[in-house]
């Protein structure tokens, strides 16, 4: 297994490069009206990075990138619980840099019209569904880093299948909450801006189901027969 060191060194560029490109393709949709970015190009991006991300760190760090995962894998015993407040810890300060990087590199206009890529909930959607629709998302997602990552049984995709998710999530759920999945994705931005508004939805909303999905597929999903599993960090 890789050093600590070097584990967090690979969560801290995998989520430097998700929150990056994930917040500046929003500032860049909000500030640029003629872009032609829209809601499915947002998808896209979100998509692709983590797909690219995942799979340039998984051999390194098992990819998390985001704590929702790092619980899930706690919850299931598959990572210790000092490597995973250390990876906690690396995936928010490596959000802030990447949201303070796309704060000083973009149009000051385009970051204040579009908040930084902060996460925002629809104002026809209350505290509560947007908890549990940011819960079924990041449910989704961490089912996909079980069904394509960890299960010995996994067909070898590499971050792909699971940065997939993403872009169905973001489709339904990007009007409704932002569809952030990853209070990592949520705080960078949030603590650059200032704009710390339904903060609580992106932190309970993925760990729960994060949490809930690492159990089922554990306990339920993952086949009893199977070698004995390996941990993911």
């Amino acid at each position: 297994m890789p050093s600590l060191p070097r584990r967090l060194t690979a969560e801290a560029i995998g989520t430097f490069g998700l929150v990056f490109i994930g917040a500046a393709v929003v500032v860049v949709n909000g500030g640029f009206p003629n872009s032609g970015i829209g809601l499915l190009g947002i998808a896209l991006a979100h998509a692709v990075v983590l797909s690219v991300m995942i799979t340039a760190t998984m051999t390194i760090s098992g990819g998390h990138l985001n704590p929702a995962v790092t619980l899930g894998l706690l919850a299931t015993r598959r990572i210790d619980p000092v490597s995973a407040a250390a990876y906690i810890a690396t995936q928010l300060v490596a959000a802030v840099v990447a949201a303070f990087l796309v704060k000083s590199l973009l149009p000051p206009q385009a970051v204040q019209s579009a908040m930084l890529g902060v996460p925002v909930i629809a104002s026809s959607v209350s505290l509560g569904q947007a908890i549990g629709i940011e819960l079924i998302l990041t449910f989704f997602l961490v089912s996909a880093v079980f069904g394509t990552a960890v299960s010995p049984d996994a067909p070898r995709v590499g971050g792909f299948g699971i940065g997939l998710v993403l872009l169905f999530d973001i489709l339904v759920g990007g009007p409704l909450t932002g569809a952030a999945m990853n209070p990592a994705r949520a705080f960078g931005p949030a603590a650059v801006s200032g704009a710390w508004v339904g903060q609580l939805v992106y932190w309970i909303g993925p760990i729960v189901g994060g949490i809930l999905a690492a159990l089922v597929w554990e306990y339920v999903l993952i086949p009893r027969t199977s070698p004995k599993r390996r941990r993911s960090d």
